[in-house]
């Protein structure tokens, strides 16, 4: 298990993170992987639980949620991360930039990536059943580690590349986690469909095209003039993400 530190929320200490009272920071350090942290502290710590870790390079968060739906619906979930995720960029974005999704989670910034989302649960658990828990994870790109001169390869970013200057990997979590509770709201508030208006919203624009989201999260895509419907599989896409390279562990470059 990776080296860990917990702040406290009552600790006359400052606390490494400003979150919202609902969720407890654990910090790994650099050589730590917080996706899979939380997966394996997931039932002893609970919700809210969010393990970050400590680079100055990647913003590499994963927090652990307890939904209320069959997993089939509760997958869903990674849709309020990505929305949480895009709002908390677009607060310290320079104006005129452009922050997009390719379905189903990675985040483009002026067209160049920069990370994305994942999602896990437990395994074992089928789909009409609620899982105990959920994870959501991302990371986000904040300096370029390739040596490559900025622009070089048009294809990826990163924030410091894309005017993000002053924006730390903590500010980003910070403002994340604010945005997520909002997310969050909504769907309670509201019904899932106002997360999915705000998630359809950053997806790019294609003449003629309509898109939506299955109760099981697919991704359903109609055509102007076809009564047939499109549908992309949300679950077959979550074991690898598109963003993730498997072999460095971080956003593709």
């Amino acid at each position: 298990m990776a080296p860990e530190t917990q702040a406290h929320p009552r600790s006359q200490l400052a606390p490494e993170l400003a979150l919202p009272p609902l969720f407890t920071p654990v910090r790994l350090r650099e050589v730590g992987d917080a996706f899979a942290h939380a997966t394996s502290i997931a039932v002893e710590r609970g919700a809210g639980t969010l393990v970050h870790v400590g680079r100055f390079d990647l913003a590499e968060f994963a927090v652990v949620l307890e939904p209320d739906e069959p997993l089939r619906q509760a997958r869903r979930a990674l849709y309020a991360g990505m929305v949480a995720l895009a709002d908390a960029l677009a607060a310290h974005a320079q104006p005129e930039t452009q922050i997009i999704f390719e379905w189903p989670s990675s985040i483009l910034i002026n067209q160049g990536l920069v990370g994305g989302g994942r999602l896990g649960w437990p395994q074992g658990i089928k789909e009409d059943e609620v899982p105990p828990w959920l994870v959501f994870g991302a990371m986000i790109r904040t300096v370029s580690m390739s040596g490559n001169e900025p622009g070089l390869n048009p294809l990826v970013t990163a924030l410091e590349e894309e005017g993000f200057t002053d924006v730390l990997s903590n500010q980003l979590i910070e403002s994340f986690a604010r945005h997520f509770m909002t997310a969050v709201d909504s769907w309670q508030e509201s019904g899932f469909g106002a997360v999915a208006k705000n998630y359809l919203a950053r997806l790019p624009i294609e003449t003629g095209l309509r898109h939506d989201i299955d109760e099981n999260g697919d991704l359903l895509v109609r055509r102007m003039g076809k009564a047939e419907v499109e549908r992309k599989a949300l679950l077959r896409q979550l074991g690898k993400p598109g963003w993730l390279d498997l072999k460095t562990k971080g956003p593709r470059s």
